[in-house]
């Protein structure tokens, strides 16, 4: 079997290890979950759930704040496809970085596993794509796993150049899934994804991050890597990638979606 297609054809894993084998959005710290931090994730779960049935919704992009990202303007870690079920349950599309490599690979998961991973807040946030959106959506997500990860790059870079393919990142499959389920017909493959994405207007978030920065986090992480930027805008500190808040302020502008929604755990 494809070891790219192995993740998300198994069962689910259990909620106590999961941290421990694969994760996005924060920080790699083999920890298991405490029975609060559980009932926390758990409820967040409940409280997303009932909020997206309310919603009338069938499929959005649904994020979460894995880590503190507030001191480069961001409010969010990670999204991924959250689609409701024939049988009831919501489900959760995503691709995660195996922790502590630089490799990922794409699960489909249940909402509680999606917020059990002892996040920096517990707040969800989701845009409401268009109906024909939803409809393309749901198509893509029902279709084999062979084709749902047609797009996935397996090289993982957490900083990963918007427009490269040397890697990819959580946010950056996600949104090439998503220009492959709007245009079935004519992207297969990243390239033709990303010519759908710019031709959408999308714009990715541009990091400032120095050389000092860039180094340390080379060399310690095996899921940081600036090579496949542009050295034009690499040595001026221009790092540009994909982010959850990016990809929020655009699905509005690009008529793709409504404004994003949040809710937050009390």
């Amino acid at each position: 079997m494809n070891r790219a297609l192995a993740p998300l054809l198994a069962l689910a894993v259990a909620a106590a290890l999961l941290p421990m084998q694969a994760q996005a959005g924060r920080s790699c710290e083999q920890v298991k979950p405490t029975p609060d931090v559980i009932v926390k994730g758990m409820r967040m779960a409940e409280r997303t759930s009932q909020a997206l049935d309310a919603s009338g919704a069938r499929v959005v992009l649904l994020a979460r704040a894995g880590q503190d990202l507030s001191k480069y303007g961001l409010r969010y870690s990670h999204l991924g496809f959250a689609y409701k079920t024939e049988a009831g349950p919501w489900r959760v599309v995503h691709k995660l970085n195996q922790c502590g490599t630089a490799i990922a690979e794409v699960y489909r998961q249940g909402l509680g596993e999606f917020f059990l991973d002892d996040p920096w807040r517990y707040e969800a946030a989701w845009v409401v794509p268009t109906p024909e959106v939803q409809a393309r959506l749901l198509a893509a997500l029902n279709e084999s796993p062979a084709r749902i990860v047609r797009l996935h790059t397996e090289p993982y870079s957490i900083v990963s150049y918007a427009w490269g393919r040397k890697y990819q990142q959580s946010n950056q499959w996600a949104m090439e899934t998503l220009a492959a389920a709007m245009e079935p017909a004519t992207v297969a493959n990243r390239a033709q994804a990303q010519a759908w994405m710019q031709s959408k207007g999308y714009e990715p978030t541009t990091l400032k991050l120095g050389p000092l920065t860039r180094l340390g986090g080379r060399v310690g992480s095996a899921n940081v890597a600036f090579d496949d930027h542009p050295n034009d805008k690499r040595f001026s500190d221009r790092i540009e990638t994909v982010t959850v808040d990016s990809v929020f302020a655009w699905m509005p502008r690009a008529g793709l979606g409504a404004a994003p929604v949040t809710l937050k755990l009390q």
